[in-house]
């Protein structure tokens, strides 16, 4: 391709001392489509144009910013050799932006066809710029030999003509989609330029919701505020902030509460403060979204500022507004930011809040978790005290503005009961004892749902009450409900599955189930465990029906299990075998006495080969009874589990032996008395050990933990005193 100069010398124009030469940009940080195809040229065109304008590199593509030349018929027969070469400079720089925004493939083919062309690589950015045009690009309009629109190429060259007057105009759909893209990646810079290229106002829609650009910039300068606050200051003075709404009826407060912008929130709020109390067109406020959204830092900033209104706090912190506050910060797990917000409330305004407590209520710290050392349950801790000490307050409050008496909150004890969560149950009933009388509509109490829901710590309660409770827990030993089912025919139903699925493995559920039925026979009356309900069935009869596809899978999965790890006992078993029998290094031809029989590390192989092999047998024995076991429902619950624990770790103290064993081979071989080896055989053989542990380990843990494991039936536990 000639140079455009020789052709049209109306492109000439003065470009000064030096041409524009911005190193700094890092241009797939704005293009960011590869062009590869003609699908992708219009995206990648729009992107290209706007990285080349907003640093006065446009002209190197459109014609404007010739290569200098001499021109013999001219004045000017010479060019500064300097010059010449900064255009250069700059051009092989357009040039590297083009060619590093193609696929590997599409860069390759231009390449090699310029390349042809001009010989090598003399070819210029104009030259690429058109020859993608030719390859991927539209039809060229006939006033616009660079494909660039003619309105763009009028506009920058009619530098003489008087500027269009744009304020009524709206900007073109690819330059909104530019600018939000560099409003997303935090080029403030860029920002500002097509803004002031283009005269588009802060205030402009540029999506399809109603966005403004505050809007976007609010969204996405959670980290880089410097184009937020441009924006916000070229604000007119008469728009409100109020009434920069978009389709939703979200204003920038809305949205900075939705994505957490604490920072942009308080440039806001300093502005003005009435936008804490303006709802969307869901009736949502900006604290509101921010609560549901998990932003506390943010929820905390509009909470700081609404306790200096008392107007704000008024319309904010009461009402059923207050609660569903309230019940958003319960519902994301913050319990010190909701009691910070409860010290707000005068009064709260529905049982609402107390059902969110009772639906996240954290569970119930374990041993290390009561004994609050170690530094991995700190952070659980300090959930819990917060979540005890809001649901506390919580009742205290409820409990000095209510009619006691005509409240029994029965939604959230019965919630509280099926989340097991005892604390709840407890602090409700404290305050409002008649909420201990209450049923639901299957006529069962706290307790016996309970025992349905199978929540061991609620049912526990039960060994805690006396006559200061108005229900004495005889009352329980043969209390019946609408269908005659007393509360053993409640616990020989199937426990709900999401209590089932907490434990893993169908024998270890059915095991549950069994140690749940035998603790409820052990408290009911001797007479109660044969009495029939409305469907004439005992509750052992109950149980069996309501089991038997659960023991099918207990016993599918106990066989599977023990033969899995048969396989792995015979196996042992053979190998420990044959090298009890061929020691290493053979034995003496005249006596048949083993040659290292002397050495140490020869006792260690026979020991712990003998060990390996009397443990392989055993594990052995252990999984083949389960295998040939008649598996009734009642083995489930001692004798199938102690089985398959003898068989898991005597198949552990086996493969552990076997290893030693085969470890002390390995030294008496090649050792020769070399500690070196001996430190790396060591180390090779703690490999395989730690693996099984890390394996297997918690298998066996689980099934020890509920065979002969601390009950889960607590009848001594101290519930403050309540019952």
């Amino acid at each position: 391709m000639a140079d455009p100069s020789s052709n049209n010398k109306s492109f000439i124009v003065e470009v000064g001392e030096e041409y524009p030469y911005p190193s700094y940009v890092i241009a797939p940080h704005f293009v960011t489509v590869k062009l590869g195809g003609k699908d992708k040229y219009d995206v990648w065109k729009t992107q290209m144009l706007c990285l080349l304008r907003s640093h006065g590199m446009l002209g190197f593509i459109d014609g404007k910013i010739v290569r200098p030349y001499e021109d013999r018929n001219s004045s000017r027969r010479k060019f500064v050799k300097d010059r010449k070469k900064a255009w250069m400079r700059s051009d092989s720089l357009v040039t590297g932006w083009i060619l590093g925004s193609l696929s590997e493939e599409a860069a390759t083919e231009v390449i090699n066809c310029l390349s042809a062309k001009h010989n090598n690589s003399d070819f210029t950015a104009r030259d690429a710029w058109d020859e993608l045009q030719h390859r991927y690009g539209p039809s060229i309009p006939v006033n616009s030999p660079t494909g660039i629109d003619t309105e763009e190429e009028e506009t920058q060259t009619k530098v003489t003509e008087a500027p269009t007057d744009k304020s009524n105009s709206k900007p073109e759909d690819h330059i909104l989609k530019l600018l939000i893209f560099f409003i997303q990646v935090g080029a403030s810079g860029v920002v500002r330029s097509i803004i002031d290229n283009n005269k588009i106002k802060p205030m402009e829609e540029i999506t399809i919701n109603g966005d403004t650009i505050l809007h976007v910039a609010v969204c996405f300068s959670t980290e880089n505020h410097e184009t937020f606050k441009y924006l916000l200051s070229s604000l007119p003075e008469e728009k409100s902030l109020s009434d920069l709404v978009n389709s939703d009826g979200s204003t920038l407060l809305h949205v900075a509460g939705v994505v957490g912008n604490t920072e942009a929130a308080k440039i806001l709020l300093e502005k003005n403060t009435d936008l804490l109390l303006v709802e969307d067109n869901n009736g949502h406020t900006p604290l509101a979204l921010s609560l549901s959204n998990i932003h506390p830092n943010t929820s905390r900033c509009l909470i700081d500022k609404i306790k200096n209104d008392d107007n704000q706090k008024h319309r904010l912190f009461s009402g059923k507004t207050g609660d569903d506050l309230l019940v958003l910060a319960i519902s994301s797990k913050k319990f010190g930011l909701a009691k910070d917000l409860l010290t707000e409330y005068k009064t709260i305004h529905s049982e609402a809040v107390l059902m969110a407590i009772a639906q996240n209520f954290p569970c119930e710290l374990k041993f290390w978790g009561r004994i609050r050392v170690w530094p991995f349950v700190k952070k659980r801790v300090g959930v819990l005290n917060d979540a005890s000490d809001l649901l506390r307050k919580v009742c205290e409050k409820i409990h000095k503005t209510t009619d006691r008496s005509d409240h029994y909150y029965l939604n959230p004890v019965f919630e509280a009961t099926r989340q097991n969560a005892f604390e709840v149950v407890e602090q409700i009933v404290s305050h409002f004892p008649n909420a201990i009388k209450g049923t639901n509509e299957d006529g069962h109490d706290f307790i016996q749902y309970a025992v349905i829901n199978r929540s061991e710590a609620v049912y526990n309660m039960l060994f805690q009450m006396s006559a200061d409770t108005n229900i004495d827990k005889k009352h329980y030993k043969i209390i019946n409900d609408h269908f005659a089912n007393n509360l053993l025919h409640l616990a020989a139903k199937l426990a709900p599955s999401n209590k089932l699925n907490l434990i893993s493995g169908a024998a270890l559920q059915i095991q549950r189930e069994l140690q749940w039925f035998k603790e409820v026979e052990g408290f009911v009356n001797p007479i109660i465990r044969i009495q029939k309900n409305s469907s004439g069935k005992t509750p052992q009869t109950v149980f069996t029906e309501a089991h038997k596809d659960l023991v099918i899978e207990g016993e599918k999965w106990m066989k599977e299990t023990a033969q899995s790890y048969t396989i792995t006992a015979a196996l042992i078993t053979t190998i420990v075998f044959a090298a009890a029998i061929t020691v290493p290094g053979g034995n003496n031809q005249d006596k048949g006495i083993p040659i290292f029989r002397n050495n140490h590390a020869f006792t260690v192989f026979a020991v712990s080969d003998a060990i390996s092999l009397f443990a392989a047998v055993t594990s052995l024995l252990m999984f083949l009874s389960i295998l040939t076991a008649r598996f009734p429902q009642e083995d489930f619950l001692i004798k199938l589990p102690r089985r398959l624990i003898v068989g898991l770790l005597a198949l552990f103290i086996s493969t552990t032996t076997m290893i030693v064993a085969f470890g002390a081979t390995l030294y008496l071989v090649f050792g020769q008395g070399d500690s070196k080896i001996l430190i790396t055989i060591c180390v090779l053989t703690s490999l395989p050990i730690t693996l099984f542990v890390r394996l297997q380990f918690p298998l066996i843990a689980d099934l020890v933990s509920a065979t002969y494991g601390p009950s889960i039936f607590v009848k001594i536990h101290s519930y403050n005193g309540i019952f």
